[in-house]
């Protein structure tokens, strides 16, 4: 075994030469000192920087839109745009629908023509918020209770502390 690895390093570090010869002269046009390990470490270089320019190219140029699973840049936009676009249309038919709802109520009689302006309505409607639960739970109650009691103690050893202080 020892021998064997003696003998592949000695391969690695050989020194070889390369010429290229011109075939009908035999005139030799030029030549290189090399040994395997220059080789493998060249080919091994020469692939990692294939490799990145390759990536690179595909990253920041539009190459990437013909790659499956990447959308263009102008789609994303238009999504962008189609997403604001369905907020404010949504917020204008929450404002008709309780516009609409208070003119329901006028027809109706339960509410006097007088009370009744558009103004008010816009602005109770744009007030509207989603439904959340806001009722407390019994452990904030328990932690609310906890930190009051703390700074009740904390309250009264500073009183004693200044009054020991004038003492």
């Amino acid at each position: 075994m020892a021998r064997k690895k003696i003998g592949f390093r000695k391969k690695l570090f050989t020194k070889n030469r390369l010429v290229i010869l011109n075939e009908d002269t035999f005139e030799e046009l030029f030549s290189f000192k090399l040994n395997l390990m220059n080789v493998f470490v060249t080919f091994t270089l020469g692939g990692i920087f294939l490799i990145l320019i390759t990536t690179f190219i595909i990253a920041f140029t539009p190459l990437r839109e013909f790659i499956p699973g990447y959308s263009s840049t102008e789609l994303k936009r238009n999504a962008t745009r189609l997403a604001i676009k369905s907020d404010s249309l949504e917020k204008a038919l929450r404002q008709n629908e309780a516009y609409i709802k208070g003119v329901q109520k006028v027809l109706k009689g339960e509410l006097d023509y007088a009370k009744f302006n558009k103004d008010s309505i816009l602005s109770e409607s744009s007030n509207e918020k989603p439904d959340a639960n806001m009722k407390t739970t019994e452990a904030e109650i328990k932690l609310r209770e906890e930190v009051s009691e703390t700074e009740k103690e904390i309250k009264e050893k500073s009183l004693k502390k200044k009054k020991s202080d004038k003492k």
